[in-house]
Protein backbone atom coordinates (compact mmCIF):
# COMPACT_ATOMS: atom_id res chain seq x y z
CA UNK A 1 0.00 0.00 0.00
CA UNK A 2 1.45 2.90 -1.36
CA UNK A 3 2.12 5.50 2.03
CA UNK A 4 1.05 9.22 1.71
CA UNK A 5 4.50 12.06 1.22
CA UNK A 6 5.39 13.26 4.52
CA UNK A 7 5.40 17.05 4.83
CA UNK A 8 8.47 18.89 6.39
CA UNK A 9 7.91 21.26 9.02
CA UNK A 10 8.10 24.51 6.90
CA UNK A 11 5.84 23.08 4.31
CA UNK A 12 2.97 22.76 7.06
CA UNK A 13 3.92 26.41 8.50
CA UNK A 14 3.61 27.59 5.47
CA UNK A 15 0.37 26.12 4.47
CA UNK A 16 -1.10 26.88 7.95
CA UNK A 17 0.02 30.66 7.42
CA UNK A 18 -1.99 30.17 4.32
CA UNK A 19 -5.05 29.60 6.00
CA UNK A 20 -4.80 32.12 8.82
CA UNK A 21 -4.59 34.62 6.47
CA UNK A 22 -6.72 33.31 3.50
CA UNK A 23 -9.48 33.16 6.49
CA UNK A 24 -8.78 36.67 7.98
CA UNK A 25 -9.04 38.49 4.85
CA UNK A 26 -12.63 36.93 4.16
CA UNK A 27 -14.26 37.61 7.74
CA UNK A 28 -12.80 41.16 6.97
CA UNK A 29 -13.77 41.68 3.20
CA UNK A 30 -16.83 39.35 3.09
CA UNK A 31 -18.29 39.66 7.16
CA UNK A 32 -21.22 41.60 5.85
CA UNK A 33 -21.88 39.17 3.46
CA UNK A 34 -21.69 36.52 5.56
CA UNK A 35 -24.64 38.29 8.14
CA UNK A 36 -26.65 38.99 5.37
CA UNK A 37 -26.89 35.12 4.77
CA UNK A 38 -26.94 34.33 7.85
CA UNK A 39 -30.65 36.85 8.29
CA UNK A 40 -31.40 35.41 5.32
CA UNK A 41 -31.32 31.82 6.66
CA UNK A 42 -33.07 32.75 9.42
CA UNK A 43 -36.28 34.47 7.92
CA UNK A 44 -37.00 31.67 4.98
CA UNK A 45 -35.74 29.00 7.78
CA UNK A 46 -36.23 29.89 11.09
CA UNK A 47 -33.18 29.01 13.86
CA UNK A 48 -31.29 27.20 13.45
CA UNK A 49 -29.16 29.43 11.26
CA UNK A 50 -25.70 26.89 11.10
CA UNK A 51 -25.79 22.87 10.59
CA UNK A 52 -22.69 21.18 12.16
CA UNK A 53 -22.40 17.29 11.84
CA UNK A 54 -19.47 15.76 13.15
CA UNK A 55 -16.31 15.01 10.39
CA UNK A 56 -13.08 13.41 10.35
CA UNK A 57 -10.27 15.61 10.09
CA UNK A 58 -6.33 15.29 10.62
CA UNK A 59 -5.17 11.91 12.15
CA UNK A 60 -8.87 10.82 12.10
CA UNK A 61 -9.85 13.05 14.72
CA UNK A 62 -13.36 14.05 15.39
CA UNK A 63 -14.42 17.97 14.73
CA UNK A 64 -17.06 19.78 14.91
CA UNK A 65 -18.30 20.76 11.11
CA UNK A 66 -20.23 23.97 10.21
CA UNK A 67 -21.90 25.08 7.56
CA UNK A 68 -25.30 27.63 6.78
CA UNK A 69 -28.81 25.42 7.08
CA UNK A 70 -29.89 24.47 3.75
CA UNK A 71 -32.20 21.45 4.53
CA UNK A 72 -35.31 20.90 6.87
CA UNK A 73 -34.59 20.10 10.06
CA UNK A 74 -35.53 16.38 9.80
CA UNK A 75 -33.38 15.99 6.90
CA UNK A 76 -31.74 12.14 7.72
CA UNK A 77 -35.33 10.77 8.30
CA UNK A 78 -36.38 12.22 5.00
CA UNK A 79 -33.23 11.14 3.51
CA UNK A 80 -33.39 7.52 4.68
CA UNK A 81 -37.29 6.83 3.64
CA UNK A 82 -36.10 8.71 0.01
CA UNK A 83 -33.74 6.19 -0.31
CA UNK A 84 -36.11 3.56 0.41
CA UNK A 85 -38.76 4.46 -2.13
CA UNK A 86 -36.81 5.05 -4.98
CA UNK A 87 -34.05 2.62 -6.43
CA UNK A 88 -32.68 5.18 -8.90
CA UNK A 89 -31.66 7.78 -5.78
CA UNK A 90 -30.35 5.01 -4.18
CA UNK A 91 -27.68 4.18 -6.73
CA UNK A 92 -26.84 7.63 -6.93
CA UNK A 93 -26.24 7.80 -3.31
CA UNK A 94 -24.12 5.02 -3.32
CA UNK A 95 -22.26 6.36 -6.03
CA UNK A 96 -22.04 10.22 -5.83
CA UNK A 97 -22.90 10.68 -2.16
CA UNK A 98 -25.21 13.13 -3.22
CA UNK A 99 -28.62 13.88 -4.52
CA UNK A 100 -29.24 15.30 -8.05
CA UNK A 101 -33.37 15.99 -6.70
CA UNK A 102 -32.34 16.12 -3.22
CA UNK A 103 -36.12 16.33 -1.22
CA UNK A 104 -34.54 17.64 2.19
CA UNK A 105 -32.96 21.46 0.71
CA UNK A 106 -35.51 23.87 1.54
CA UNK A 107 -35.76 27.01 -1.60
CA UNK A 108 -33.74 29.46 -0.27
CA UNK A 109 -30.94 26.14 0.55
CA UNK A 110 -30.80 25.55 -3.14
CA UNK A 111 -29.74 29.37 -4.16
CA UNK A 112 -27.20 29.38 -1.36
CA UNK A 113 -25.46 25.53 -2.43
CA UNK A 114 -25.77 26.42 -5.93
CA UNK A 115 -23.62 29.38 -5.11
CA UNK A 116 -21.36 27.75 -2.66
CA UNK A 117 -22.60 29.85 0.23
CA UNK A 118 -23.62 27.68 2.46
CA UNK A 119 -19.80 27.17 2.56
CA UNK A 120 -18.84 30.35 4.17
CA UNK A 121 -19.09 28.72 7.96
CA UNK A 122 -16.48 26.76 7.66
CA UNK A 123 -13.82 29.35 7.56
CA UNK A 124 -14.28 29.46 11.50
CA UNK A 125 -12.79 25.89 11.37
CA UNK A 126 -10.27 27.06 8.97
CA UNK A 127 -9.79 29.86 11.57
CA UNK A 128 -9.27 27.42 14.82
CA UNK A 129 -7.32 24.78 12.54
CA UNK A 130 -9.86 22.24 12.49
CA UNK A 131 -9.40 22.71 8.73
CA UNK A 132 -7.56 23.99 5.73
CA UNK A 133 -8.58 26.25 2.47
CA UNK A 134 -7.36 23.03 0.33
CA UNK A 135 -7.33 20.18 1.40
CA UNK A 136 -9.50 16.34 1.14
CA UNK A 137 -13.37 17.39 1.34
CA UNK A 138 -14.16 16.19 5.44
CA UNK A 139 -15.77 13.03 5.75
CA UNK A 140 -18.22 11.99 7.53
CA UNK A 141 -17.37 8.75 9.88
CA UNK A 142 -19.93 6.69 8.08
CA UNK A 143 -17.79 7.38 4.77
CA UNK A 144 -14.42 6.36 5.82
CA UNK A 145 -14.57 3.18 4.68
CA UNK A 146 -14.32 4.66 1.11
CA UNK A 147 -11.45 5.47 1.54
CA UNK A 148 -9.87 2.29 1.69
CA UNK A 149 -6.33 1.97 1.04
CA UNK A 150 -6.04 5.92 0.42
CA UNK A 151 -7.10 6.41 4.68
CA UNK A 152 -3.76 7.29 5.26
CA UNK A 153 -3.71 9.99 2.57
CA UNK A 154 -7.08 11.56 4.31
CA UNK A 155 -5.33 11.27 7.50
CA UNK A 156 -2.21 13.36 6.67
CA UNK A 157 -3.84 16.64 6.09
CA UNK A 158 -6.44 18.89 7.51
CA UNK A 159 -9.68 18.60 5.15
CA UNK A 160 -10.26 21.44 3.20
CA UNK A 161 -13.21 24.24 2.01
CA UNK A 162 -12.09 23.34 -1.30
CA UNK A 163 -10.11 20.57 -3.13
CA UNK A 164 -8.43 18.98 -6.61
CA UNK A 165 -11.59 17.19 -7.22
CA UNK A 166 -13.58 20.33 -6.37
CA UNK A 167 -11.73 21.70 -9.35
CA UNK A 168 -11.35 18.71 -11.54
CA UNK A 169 -15.19 17.83 -12.68
CA UNK A 170 -16.99 18.37 -8.65
CA UNK A 171 -19.84 16.09 -8.47
CA UNK A 172 -19.47 14.87 -11.72
CA UNK A 173 -17.19 12.65 -10.06
CA UNK A 174 -18.11 9.46 -8.27
CA UNK A 175 -16.60 9.54 -4.67
CA UNK A 176 -14.07 6.75 -5.80
CA UNK A 177 -12.80 9.15 -8.15
CA UNK A 178 -12.45 12.12 -5.91
CA UNK A 179 -10.58 9.97 -3.20
CA UNK A 180 -8.44 9.19 -5.60
CA UNK A 181 -8.07 13.00 -6.23
CA UNK A 182 -7.58 13.34 -3.00
CA UNK A 183 -4.48 11.16 -2.17
CA UNK A 184 -2.61 12.63 -5.55
CA UNK A 185 -3.01 15.84 -3.77
CA UNK A 186 -1.44 14.86 -0.90
CA UNK A 187 1.20 13.17 -2.46
CA UNK A 188 1.60 15.95 -5.07
CA UNK A 189 1.35 19.13 -2.61
CA UNK A 190 3.13 22.51 -2.69
CA UNK A 191 1.60 25.76 -1.43
CA UNK A 192 1.71 27.17 -5.32
CA UNK A 193 -0.77 24.42 -5.63
CA UNK A 194 -2.73 25.55 -2.90
CA UNK A 195 -2.76 28.86 -4.86
CA UNK A 196 -3.89 27.56 -8.09
CA UNK A 197 -6.54 25.48 -6.36
CA UNK A 198 -8.17 28.45 -5.15
CA UNK A 199 -8.00 30.68 -7.85
CA UNK A 200 -10.04 27.24 -9.63
CA UNK A 201 -12.23 27.56 -7.37
CA UNK A 202 -13.34 30.94 -7.63
CA UNK A 203 -13.57 30.13 -11.53
CA UNK A 204 -15.99 27.19 -10.48
CA UNK A 205 -18.16 28.73 -7.99
CA UNK A 206 -18.62 32.33 -10.66
CA UNK A 207 -19.56 29.81 -13.34
CA UNK A 208 -21.36 27.10 -11.04
CA UNK A 209 -19.45 24.71 -12.83
CA UNK A 210 -20.81 20.69 -11.88
CA UNK A 211 -22.37 22.24 -8.39
CA UNK A 212 -25.39 20.71 -6.60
Amino acid sequence: MAQPREHTLLERASKRALDIVGALVFFALLGPIYVAIALCVQISMGRPVHYWQTRLGVDGQKFRFYKFRSMVRNSDAILEEHLKKDEDARKQWDTFQKLEQDPRITPFGKVIRKLSLDELPQFWNVLVGDMSLVGPRPCMERQRSLYGKHWGHYCAVRPGITGLWQVSGRNRLSYAQRVELDAEYVNNWSLWLDIKILAKTVSAVISGDGSR
